[in-house]
């Protein structure tokens, strides 16, 4: 990730190492794993039916906090058509936006990188949240302009983005290009503040890694 320029993180707070990388991974997968194969299946078609049915009874309750709610509510919905697909590819900023692991504001504070959550792009700092990235931020708004006209909606909601994704490979694309592009952005901004920071008098700097988690009930 150095290489790439993403130095301004340590790596065990990045997606890699991230619970919410993959809402359906750990104890989700394993939840299905015990409902699905409870009993033998004859046939794929057999096998993604009853994991599809699964996913849809799936008990909040049974997930613990860290492992994404908002991520799995953005999918489950369409769980069957997801895992049905034929087309898309979860790239790393794409995957970002959908579990809120990244350059957010939120993100960030809660893991000790910022000293708010407010967004460096609007001078009143709101908190910088996946919905206000996507959604609100004056900074994206010709990258949102082109989104909306490619998915034909003004929903740009997780579950609407995931919904728009599920329906063709064109909207997944778009969705996609927006997410690159956004989050590549807010990536340069935050490289050149943490450059700024190293050579204010008497700071070292924000070196990358872990700075102790704030402690943060609401989803990323």
């Amino acid at each position: 990730m150095t290489a790439r320029g993403i130095d301004f993180i340590g790596h065990e707070d990045w997606l890699s190492s991230s619970p919410d990388l993959n809402p359906l991974d750990y104890k989700i997968w394993q939840h299905l794993e015990e409902k699905v194969c409870a009993k033998p299946r004859q046939n794929l078609e057999s096998l993604r039916a009853s994991l599809a049915k699964a996913a849809a009874e799936i008990d909040m309750n049974v997930v613990t906090p860290v492992i994404g709610h908002a991520t799995i509510a953005a999918i489950r919905p369409l769980f069957e058509e997801w895992l049905e697909r034929r087309h898309g590819v979860l790239t790393f900023r794409l995957t970002q936006v959908l579990t809120g692991h990244g350059v957010f504001g939120r993100f960030l504070y809660r893991i000790g990188r910022e000293e708010t959550a407010g967004c460096s792009h609007c001078e009143d700092r709101p908190e910088d949240t996946v919905e206000h990235t996507v959604e609100v931020c004056p900074a994206w708004a010709e990258h949102r302009r082109v989104l909306v006209a490619a998915i034909g909606g003004g929903d740009l909601s997780r579950p609407a983005l995931v919904e728009a994704m599920v329906r063709s490979e064109t909207e997944w694309d778009a969705v996609t290009t927006f997410c690159e592009a956004v989050m590549l952005a807010k990536e340069v901004v935050e490289r050149e503040k943490e450059r700024a920071a190293a050579f204010l008098p008497g700071r070292r700097g924000r070196r990358p890694g872990r700075r102790g988690l704030r402690r943060d009930p609401r989803p990323p």
